[in-house]
């Protein structure tokens, strides 16, 4: 997490026209890649899949999700399929497979893999899904999800700066946890026989059973959960080159045109730091550190004058998350340590 500094533009309000310090996190988003297409027809029972058809080629990570143990498999997923794509008689049959989900299918969807090696985590595996293509009919539907096979989706082409978007993730975990904890039930009073941190009643002696409200231990956290109205304050871009230069000022703002990356200095505590496309949204968000997340669309048509201001943000914070962090910059702190004993080594040396 970060903060920013914003403009309040919320007329009757004793903060209009002020400047505000907000929360914020900072999401890496590497691209997506499509590598198949999958389509469903309606039943009596609801969706049922048609067919999927997977791309020429599939990268490693992507394979890895494919095996329990990659080390010591023979590592043969998708050889014969992907041979589809190199002879006539599997492109017919392909062609045949795409004019069947034209024909018979209402619902297309397009298997899309993340891209594990941009990140800075130990994980090689690849997290896979299903995104459905809507607009237009189904024809067009299969057309553009085939253009996008083994194309990246930044995620720049999907949501916008001002949008309110839902964040799907695993929650923080807190392993067995008492009713206390997990239900915040008022503690008994201190002489209580056999401990406090209890229900003093859990029922009535008919019906013989506790029913469902009552307040048990048991797991609390590292449940799967949907935050909803999240609004996007940035999309930024990563480090990147344009014209053989390195760009990396995506936490510079009209005001404060410091030339600095959102890495904080130090990076980000128990992350690292951010070289991708990453999104800024309002406040907290669900999970841990590292933790993966699904991105949605808002399901709502958002009529609230808060869900459709402007995010009218002045300044971005990169000082030091270890700590208080005096310096926005490693010039900043430079220019005004002066030479350290440190660099004087480095320089001797």
């Amino acid at each position: 997490m970060s903060h920013v500094v914003r403009e309040v533009d919320r007329q009757g309000s004793k903060t209009h026209k002020r400047e505000v310090v907000a929360a914020v996190t900072i999401l890496e988003t590497p691209p997506m890649v499509v590598i198949g297409v999958i389509g469903y027809i309606d039943t009596p029972r609801g969706l049922r899949a048609l067919t999927t058809i997977f791309a020429e080629h599939l990268s490693e990570e992507c394979r890895r999700r494919f095996y329990k143990n990659w080390y010591n498999a023979k590592k043969k997923a998708f050889t014969k399929s992907c041979r589809k794509w190199q002879d006539e008689e599997g492109q017919k049959q392909l062609d045949r497979d795409f004019n069947q989900l034209k024909k018979y299918c209402k619902t297309i969807r397009v298997i899309a893999h993340t891209q594990m090696k941009l990140l800075p985590l130990r994980q090689k595996k690849a997290h896979m899904m299903e995104i459905q293509v809507n607009g237009g009919d189904v024809s067009a539907k299969v057309d553009y999800a085939r253009s996008l096979l083994e194309k990246q989706v930044p995620v720049a082409n999907v949501f916008a700066q001002d949008e309110m978007i839902d964040v799907i993730g695993v929650n923080k975990g807190h392993g067995e946890k008492g009713v206390t904890s997990r239900w915040h039930t008022k503690k008994l009073p201190r002489k209580t026989h056999k401990g406090l941190r209890k229900v003093a009643c859990i029922g009535a002696w008919h019906p013989a059973r506790v029913a469902y409200s009552v307040a048990r231990s048991g797991q609390k956290g590292y449940h799967h959960r949907t935050e909803i109205n999240k609004k996007i304050y940035r999309v930024g871009a990563g480090i990147h080159k344009e014209g053989g230069k390195l760009v990396k000022n995506n936490a510079s703002t009209e005001t404060d045109m410091t030339d600095k990356a959102i890495t904080p200095m130090g990076g980000f505590p128990h992350y690292g730091e951010v070289k991708n496309d990453f999104l800024m949204i309002n406040g907290c968000c669900i999970g841990t550190k590292k933790r993966v997340l699904t991105l949605r669309k808002s399901l709502i048509t958002h009529t609230k004058r808060k869900a459709l201001k402007k995010a009218n943000f002045k300044w971005i914070d990169t000082s030091s998350k270890f700590g208080h962090g005096r310096f926005q910059t490693a010039e900043e702190k430079r220019a005004f340590m002066g030479p350290l004993k440190k660099d004087r080594q480095a320089a001797s040396s």
